[in-house]
């Protein structure tokens, strides 16, 4: 199993926010959650991370047979997980490749002790070629990371960090908030283009549009810091056309969890 979730709590300074969410992923798959506003997948996706904010009261999570919750972040970097953030954060005075060379280097050493720092003429070809895959613009190379960026930009720029590091399972966290049309096209086509045999994906999500391009194997329905529901394409298409209040209908079914499996 890639990433096993076994009823876990999570709280923040003032309350609990997720209560008892379990979750499979195994290697290759895609999944989506679902769900309204606040009902915790943000909160998901920053604590598998090891976001501080955030404690773990109960639960177990582990990350390719590892306990995920016994490592810190830099270390769940290392071991393949990655998070593309929902509002990524600018970082002034630190230019995209010096960012991004860094990170490369820095989770490629914590993977194999024997890997050498790429130099940075073979980085800068590198990087070269996945910003062509994600759309954008050679001319950010040399500008400081994410300042001054569109919305659009910002989730190219997270795809891209994506595309260097190839984690084991990557997280993206609503990458499809604030994009046109075209934008999620080019965005969704690079996912899927650079994404590897084995790779997991987990895709947080309000709209059935970035679920056409990629397709996820389990859709999930996320409320009040649970998942209530689960199924395949036709549970997303159900949500686009009904609302939440489909899934609140099928949850006062009994057996709520057997419909749409």
């Amino acid at each position: 199993m890639l990433l096993d979730i076994q009823n876990l709590f999570i709280s923040a300074p003032d309350k609990e926010i997720v209560h008892g969410l379990s979750l499979e992923i195994k290697p290759g798959e895609v999944h989506a959650i679902m769900g309204p506003n606040g009902s915790g997948k943000s909160t998901l996706s920053a604590t598998l991370m090891g976001h501080p904010k955030y404690k773990v009261t109960k639960g177990k999570v582990r990350f390719n047979g590892k306990d995920l919750l016994k490592m810190d972040p830099n270390e769940r970097a290392g071991a393949g997980l990655f998070l593309a953030f929902q509002y990524p954060k600018e970082i002034p005075g630190v230019n995209m490749v010096s960012f991004l060379r860094a990170s490369y280097n820095a989770v490629n050493k914590a993977q194999n002790k024997k890997f050498q720092a790429m130099p940075l003429y073979k980085f800068k070809k590198l990087l070269q070629e996945k910003m062509d895959l994600v759309g954008l613009g050679r001319a950010f190379m040399n500008r400081n990371t994410n300042e001054g960026f569109s919305g659009g930009e910002k989730k190219k720029a997270e795809v891209l960090q994506m595309a260097l590091l190839e984690p084991r399972l990557a997280i993206l966290d609503e990458t499809d908030s604030g994009l046109d049309i075209d934008a999620l096209r080019t965005i969704c086509e690079a996912i899927r283009t650079l994404k590897k045999p084995g790779q997991g994906l987990l895709m947080i999500t309000h709209y059935e549009r970035m679920l056409k391009y990629l397709k996820p194997d389990r859709i999930h329905v996320m409320m009040d810091g649970k998942i209530v529901l689960s199924g395949g394409k036709e549970l997303a298409a159900k949500l686009e056309k009904e609302g939440y209040d489909y899934v609140r209908k099928i949850l006062s079914e009994k057996n709520p969890l057997k419909v749409l499996q």
